[in-house]
């Protein structure tokens, strides 16, 4: 899934090259690592790849091994639930008992050998009739910005898999610790492995209209009318996430727990946790010069960026905004681009 426009990592994230294809830590974009990390159990010709439409060429250009027919381009965005009928719908036309790995194109996973062998168990379950699985993370700290899936202790699968009991939206700090203290709580990683045929019968019955429509949309796939179809599939379906939609109203749902140095780098913020730090806790990249100045990320673009007594902030420098903002308020960028659209600054977003 890659068609999300990254608003907390403005101004180096655009409407134009969002988040998942900008170089946030290492030479390859998060979309390119995400392929580049599933390769040794999903080949190339076996991975689709669901981004908006405005992106498929800029998808294309990264991600050269996949088949072109292969990217599939949204023509509006209706969050997760009508990403992902689009996708079953066609592995379901490849392989009728398709297996479905389903995954968020800009997350980093540290331990990738733990990781692939997650999803080789999780594989398994969702052979199982009906089953929907999850992965979870084992959660480290009281997170308030993960939602939470809490499991049955008492149901387990042998192939390290629970029966979920409930999931929780991003909870506050005292209820978050509360999560942790019970013990049967997990981050929702939205990492999820089924059956193709699987999800479009919990749609079936969860989510009507989008299944109507894409069941009708279904028909036309490999024909000159596929394209016409989509469009009016996704305009047919409800605006709605998979969690919402199918995993919070299903009765066969599975989660496999896991620890693979995960994170879903929300924010700077995140990118800040996650770097290698220098002596005085700077992340530093591009043409910068700091004093007196620790624990910050400096972001320089082509310009020299010189920072000075500044401790704790980050500063994100593009050709054309630059972003200074405090560490505990990177979540708060998102209200800068929202500002931005409001007021029909359109060149800066």
């Amino acid at each position: 899934m890659a068609g999300g426009i990254g608003s907390r990592f403005w101004p180096q994230s655009r409407e134009a090259c969002p988040k998942q294809f900008i170089n946030v830590f290492e030479e390859q974009s998060l979309l390119q690592q995400t392929l580049t990390r599933m390769a040794p159990i999903v080949p190339p010709e076996r991975t689709l790849v669901v981004t908006h439409e405005r992106y498929a060429d800029l998808t294309r250009e990264q991600l050269s091994p996949i088949p072109e027919e292969n990217i599939l381009g949204e023509p509006i965005s209706r969050n997760t639930a009508p990403c992902i009928a689009y996708a079953a719908i066609k592995l379901r036309a490849m392989d009728p008992e398709a297996v479905m790995i389903v995954l968020p194109a800009d997350h980093l996973v540290k331990r990738e050998d733990r990781f692939l062998n997650i999803l080789r168990k999780a594989t398994v379950v969702a052979n199982k009739p009906g089953a929907l699985v999850t992965i979870g993370i084992q959660p480290s700290y009281p997170a308030t910005g993960y939602g939470y899936i809490q499991y049955d202790p008492s149901e387990s699968e042998r192939d390290g898999a629970y029966r979920v009991r409930t999931f929780a939206e991003k909870p506050n700090e005292a209820t978050a610790e509360r999560f942790l203290d019970s013990g049967d709580f997990l981050w929702n990683s939205g990492i999820f492995v089924w059956r193709a045929d699987a999800i479009l019968e919990n749609m079936q019955t969860h989510l009507k209209s989008t299944w109507r429509a894409f069941e009708e949309a279904s028909r036309h796939l490999g024909t000159d009318q596929e394209d016409a179809a989509i469009r009016q599939a996704y305009y047919k379906s409800t605006r709605i996430s998979i969690d919402v939609g199918i995993m919070e109203r299903a009765s066969n749902v599975y989660v496999v727990p896991g620890r693979f140095g995960w994170s879903d780098i929300g924010d700077w913020r995140a990118v800040y946790d996650l770097s290698d730090k220098n002596r005085h806790g700077n992340v530093l990249r591009g043409n910068v010069i700091v004093h007196d100045t620790s624990r910050c990320l400096v972001n320089a673009g082509k310009r020299l960026v010189a920072v000075v007594g500044i401790h704790d902030v980050v500063v994100v420098d593009t050709d054309d905004a630059l972003l200074i903002c405090h560490q505990n308020s990177t979540q708060q960028v998102k209200n800068v681009v929202d500002y931005l659209h409001a007021h029909q600054h359109k060149d800066f977003v």
